[in-house]
């Protein structure tokens, strides 16, 4: 039998709301179709987005959306994408598919869209193709409550109050599609953009440094030392991805068992890579004063068979659940270094919670992972530590059991996965007494995936044995769940 010993008495400290946050770029259907259909559309939509994805996540708590990108942040001009909408400039995405950026969906609406959810917004600034003064005027944009021109403009297109956008990314992925910048390069470029993110009254920017592809370790040293005292946040970005080539990623449904298990060894390694880039930042940051915010990660495949590949469109099944519970039990562990995470990508891309097509709106299952997981947001981490055996194939194996664990408003939170994709799993739950437990399940075959003909996975309740205080539950093979304890 697997045991999970929770020990209230220990604790990395307070879970930030953050790390359950998502990322919507300018890519494929994410934006336009997904979350934003315009005023005229016959789809039901409040001031152009679209009602049922908006209630979607406002119900598992969206507490922080990224935008504009990724890829496409620094080559965004913000000044294209504001103003009367037949005045706003076209543009080819380059980057995702060649399509025509019409900048219907700019900075007044996606300020609007985190509005609707009851989410913070998090800019990410172009620092590969744009300028100190842009990104320093978008800053004011956004922020001053002055009488400046730059005030002026905002109040022209029909916001008089400053909206306060706290977190500022000041470029992305800069070794890469932001320029293929040496880190020492950046370092220097990030100490003179940020001295321009200027504090308009109450809102000081929370300013974000790109940081690594994950497996580059001198990236973050170089940051930390020449850049560190400049920054408040330090990015990380790791996709799970599957197959050995990024041409041959692998299929999104059609995997052997094999394959299940290299996926979730490769999402397991989310906790190698924050212990060595924490350890590398507590050189420098002993305090953990700079936050680690890993504002990409999820599941990367092949696209669906006849879609545009630009456009990044995949299926999203059960085997995709458990990499999320596995990457969210890991950030949980972390949480006095990881600050902010953002699933990639929102609607329709990559390891998304939504799919939408026409009228119609699917929750994936990894969006039953985030109602699952929400009520750790902002809840006190308390230690927890699992004792089961090993499951795999071949020379992949791995514990059968992910956990961690939560404490907020007298209830302990226990999420757990089995990681199985054929055995349940009994686990009995120690170290605190309970008065009373109850639990939700979301479990299904590992190829089991919600579409618009049919959505067969959802969560369930999940019946939780408590006796004498101890507590004990059998899992399904491949599931997640939520104990809530009443201690």
């Amino acid at each position: 039998m697997t045991t999970i010993t929770l020990n209230p008495a220990r604790s990395r400290g307070t879970i930030n709301k953050n790390i359950y946050g998502h990322f919507s770029e300018h890519l494929g259907r994410c934006i336009y179709q997904g979350l934003f259909v315009g005023k005229d559309s016959k789809i039901p939509n409040v001031n152009g987005m679209r009602t049922d994805a908006v209630e979607a996540l406002k119900k598992i708590g969206v507490p922080v959306l990224r935008w504009p990108g990724g890829c496409f942040a620094d080559e965004y001009h913000w000044e294209d994408g504001i103003g009367p909408e037949a005045g706003r400039k076209r543009m080819v995405n380059t980057h995702w598919g060649g399509v025509v950026e019409d900048n219907s969906f700019g900075t007044h609406e996606f300020l609007e869209l985190c509005r609707q959810i009851g989410c913070e917004p998090y800019i990410n600034a172009n620092l590969g193709s744009g300028t100190i003064r842009e990104m320093s005027e978008w800053i004011e944009y956004c922020n001053s409550d002055g009488d400046s021109t730059v005030s002026q403009r905002r109040w022209a297109n029909g916001q008089k109050k400053a909206w306060g956008v706290k977190y500022w990314g000041i470029g992305n992925e800069n070794w890469g599609c932001g320029g293929n910048m040496r880190p020492e390069y950046y370092a220097d470029e990030f100490r003179r953009y940020q001295t321009y993110c200027r504090q308009y009254g109450e809102y000081k920017p929370f300013k974000i440094a790109c940081g690594t592809s994950g497996l580059d370790y001198n990236w973050t040293r170089v940051l930390m030392e020449q850049a560190g005292r400049y920054m408040d946040g330090l990015t990380c970005h790791y996709y799970t991805v599957p197959g050995d080539a990024w041409e041959h990623k692998g299929s999104a449904t059609d995997f052997t068992t094999a394959e299940f298990y290299k996926t979730l060894k490769k999402a397991a390694r989310m906790d190698e890579l924050i212990t060595r880039h924490d350890a590398i930042m507590t050189h420098y940051d002993p305090e953990k004063r700079v936050g680690l915010i890993v504002d990409e990660w999820g599941c990367w495949f092949d696209v669906e068979p006849g879609t545009n590949p630009g456009f990044l469109y995949q299926q999203n099944t059960m085997r995709d659940a458990l990499v999320a519970a596995i990457t969210l039990n890991i950030f949980n562990r972390h949480c006095d270094r990881v600050i902010m995470a953002n699933l990639a990508q929102t609607v329709n891309v990559l390891q998304s919670v939504l799919l939408t097509e026409g009228d119609k709106v699917v929750l994936t299952p990894t969006y039953h992972v985030f109602d699952l997981f929400k009520a750790h947001q902002n809840a006190r981490e308390i230690d927890c530590f699992v004792s089961a055996k090993d499951v795999g194939e071949g020379d992949i194996s791995l514990p059968q059991i992910t956990a961690s664990a939560s404490e907020k408003d007298g209830r302990i939170t226990v999420t757990l996965a089995n990681l199985s994709a054929d055995q349940p799993a009994e686990a009995a739950l120690n170290g605190v007494s309970a008065k009373a437990a109850r639990g939700r399940v979301l479990a299904g075959e590992i190829h089991q995936y919600n579409d618009f003909d049919a959505s067969p996975l959802s969560v369930q309740p999940l019946d939780v044995l408590v006796k004498d205080g101890a507590v004990s539950v059998c899992l399904p093979a491949c599931a997640v769940a939520e104990i809530t304890l009443e201690a």
